[in-house]
């Protein structure tokens, strides 16, 4: 075959796969969207009090309305937080999200806690659960305490096996960028960027599975269960919940 030959061959080869892939991510996408309507009719038809998951993952809720951008079951409504929720104003009582906003672009978490905000309502408390990038910082230089050595091991042991060291530098720079990370916030600026959406009677509370006042929150943070260790979970975590003004 000529060389002119082979280049159309290939340049066919390669138009043709990426038909299919559009063919494939366009099927794909309209089941999300086939199984979100069926998901909220459902479950906003329901009697009793509105609760709202984001980024639902593996930790699904009875009694919730799971959500996720990439949802791992048919019972799990396709949701993109960084856009418009496909809810009216006022829809929830509660709602909930754990190791997600960090997953968004600084302009994309804004938005979503707005959007929360809007969603929610008058009353309707939030708690938004997500690593705490101080806890991370401070592990650069100087002397480790015992949780800050054991942390940098786990993620070394977990993470980055081949880096053949326990080094400070190296878990940061992969955190910072694992999964899709886009944007880690510090308790400081977190807690304006709640007061800034609108909410109020903003808390800094513990994260963990029982660590709230409201009984609709105890019992569902599940990354310490996620990761296998809750120890690293308190270390890296940091919880925060809101009430949206009457």
């Amino acid at each position: 075959m000529s060389s002119l030959g082979q280049w159309l061959n290939e340049m066919q080869q390669e138009l043709s796969l990426d038909l299919t892939g559009r063919v494939k991510k366009a099927v794909l996408g309209t089941k999300h969207y086939v199984f979100r309507e069926v998901n909220i009719r459902n479950y906003l038809g329901q009697a009793g009090v509105k609760k709202l998951q984001i980024g639902t993952g593996t930790n699904y809720l009875e009694g919730w309305l799971n959500t996720d951008i990439e949802p791992v079951s048919k019972r799990i409504a396709y949701m993109d937080a960084s856009k418009r929720f496909p809810f009216e104003d006022n829809t929830f009582d509660f709602a909930f999200s754990e190791h997600n906003i960090e997953h968004l672009s600084f302009e994309g978490g804004q938005f979503m806690l707005k959007e929360l905000l809007r969603v929610l309502k008058p009353g309707g408390r939030v708690r938004i659960v997500h690593p705490d990038l101080a806890r991370l910082l401070e592990l650069y230089g100087g002397e480790h305490s015992d949780v800050q050595a054991r942390y940098i091991k786990w993620m070394t042991d977990r993470f980055q096996p081949h880096v053949g060291a326990y080094d400070d530098v190296h878990v940061i720079n992969h955190t910072l960028r694992f999964a899709g990370h886009q944007f880690f916030y510090d308790r400081r600026l977190f807690l304006q960027c709640l007061d800034r959406a609108g909410f109020s009677e903003i808390k800094d509370v513990p994260p963990g599975p029982d660590q709230s006042e409201h009984p609709e929150f105890r019992g569902i943070d599940s990354h310490g269960t996620f990761i296998e260790d809750e120890e690293i979970n308190q270390y890296e975590s940091m919880a925060f919940e809101a009430r949206k003004p009457l």
